[in-house]
């Protein structure tokens, strides 16, 4: 398309040439002829200016760059745009094979079913919505419009999807809560049978695991992004537009806020509070009670800031470990001379 037609695509100003044509997306390293290509950071901006480009995506105007420029508010967007303009999602047509759906299952308009893919009783599929090779609907499983259930992943019974929401492979919703009565030396089963509502715009990576509520239901909210590898346990409520980084796991009846991040390995301990807005650093461990927005570090958590200061004092411990082994040796051999003084007087 010419440069002018993709500027107007995402509200965005050419300086330059808007008639260039520009046939792909790419890095500003790896970027040919013909591509366009986007600034993240001041600091790539001497490899933008010898980039082969033909045009980039700028936040502000960058003077002197021989390249025509598409100024945006958000180079990112912009940037993730063009990536979806020149890389479409091909159309899925369904392979080749067997499908079992159930008589009593409704599926919408242009809905795609994959072979091996098991849809039980009573199950709902939305408009456009696309089933994937061995993926398990469950019965009365609601799925909205335009959803992508990616191969192998398992629906269970009443659980509820939005609409836009995407599954990728591996992925189980509403398995079990892991939830035991300890009597008499034994673990007795608590039944799980609640369920897992996820709300519209919700990314879900691969072999993540959502229990259903024990009784209620375990909610994900809108635009939520789930990274691979994450378990949520029963009962647990997440807001809106919040983030779970790879390997996150969360304790049973947790509350997080909405715009909350957790970063990688991630603990949080059953019936933790996590305000809006918050930030845990990776590897860190929450352990329980509310924590009031900010950013965290550490096991268990604390303020950056306060973490950082503690950090710094913890490298200095071999240090001052020494020199209180050379005060020891010193003061010892004062108290032996004074010893040795003593004696000979």
């Amino acid at each position: 398309m010419k440069l002018k037609d993709f500027a107007e695509m995402v509200n965005g100003q050419v300086l330059g040439d808007p008639d260039i044509e520009i046939s792909g997306v790419s890095g500003i390293q790896e970027a040919r002829e013909g591509d366009i290509t986007f600034l993240a950071s001041q600091k790539l901006l001497k490899d933008l200016r010898t980039s082969r480009a033909s045009a980039a995506i700028v936040g502000s105007a960058i003077e002197g760059l021989e390249m025509p420029q598409v100024r945006v508010a958000s180079p990112y967007r912009a940037f993730a745009a063009a990536i979806s303009c020149f890389h479409p999602q091909p159309v899925q047509k369904p392979l080749p094979g067997p499908a079992s759906i159930s008589d009593t299952a409704r599926l919408g308009e242009n809905v795609t079913i994959h072979p091996f893919v098991s849809v039980a009783d009573g199950a709902v599929i939305g408009d456009n919505t696309v089933i994937f090779p061995g993926a398990f609907i469950g019965p009365e499983v609601k799925v909205g419009n335009n959803c992508v259930v990616h191969a192998n992943v398992t629906i269970r019974e009443k659980c509820v999807l939005g609409d836009r929401v995407i599954v990728h492979a591996g992925t189980v919703i509403g398995s079990d809560g892991f939830g035991y009565v300890f009597d008499e030396g034994v673990h007795h089963k608590i039944p799980q049978v609640g369920r897992v509502v996820i709300e519209d715009d919700v990314e879900i990576g691969s072999n993540v695991s959502i229990d259903r509520g024990t009784l209620g239901d375990t909610l994900i909210g809108r635009g939520t992004k789930i990274d691979n590898l994450v378990q949520i346990a029963h009962n647990v409520t997440i807001g809106e537009y919040s983030l779970l980084v790879a390997q996150v796991g969360i304790s049973g009846s947790c509350r997080l806020g909405s715009h909350v991040t957790l970063a990688g390995q991630v603990g949080v301990a059953d019936h933790s509070v996590i305000e809006s807005g918050t930030v845990i650093g990776g590897k860190a461990g929450v352990m329980g009670g509310r924590t009031t927005k900010g950013f965290y570090l550490g096991t268990p958590i604390a303020p950056h800031r306060e973490f950082m200061k503690a950090q710094a004092f913890f490298l200095r411990l071999p240090d001052m470990n020494k020199k209180i082994r050379e005060l020891e040796a010193r003061i010892n051999h004062l108290e032996k001379e004074e010893k040795e003084n003593d004696t000979d007087q």
